[in-house]
């Protein structure tokens, strides 16, 4: 069994930068390809960044592209999201995911385990 939790969300005013972190237990996250997810209150939750298990490639909602950056750290088991310029339409429950299974990581269904999310606000 994998847990994740995440850390690192806040206030921030728009245009500002927040680093959320992953930190993973239970088996090793060098297996697991994994993702980061958003829900707005009111919205469906969204894709908005992965990253493959041997960090070679990543994948970004077109919103968030140039301005989030997603990294992993296998030895320290942790996976980042660098988010810079943000937006008051960024403003979510972000939600970091792990997937064993091959498939677009675009999709939330391929993700195994998740974590209980982290508050991000960006006030105008």
């Amino acid at each position: 069994q994998l847990q994740l939790v995440e850390s690192g969300g806040g206030l921030v005013q728009a245009g500002g930068s927040l680093r959320l972190a992953c930190a993973v237990s239970g088996r090793t996250l060098r297996n697991y390809a994994t993702g980061w997810f958003r829900q707005a209150p009111g919205k469906e939750r969204e894709f908005v960044a992965a990253i493959s298990w041997s960090a070679d490639t990543t994948y970004y909602q077109e919103a968030v592209e140039g301005r989030f950056t997603i990294s992993r750290d296998n030895a320290k088991d942790t996976v980042y999201l660098q988010m810079n310029s943000l937006k008051p339409e960024d403003t979510a429950v972000y939600y970091c995911a792990a997937a064993i299974g091959r498939g677009s990581l675009y999709n939330d269904y391929l993700y195994d385990y998740w974590g209980q999310g982290t508050q991000v606000t960006v006030s105008s």
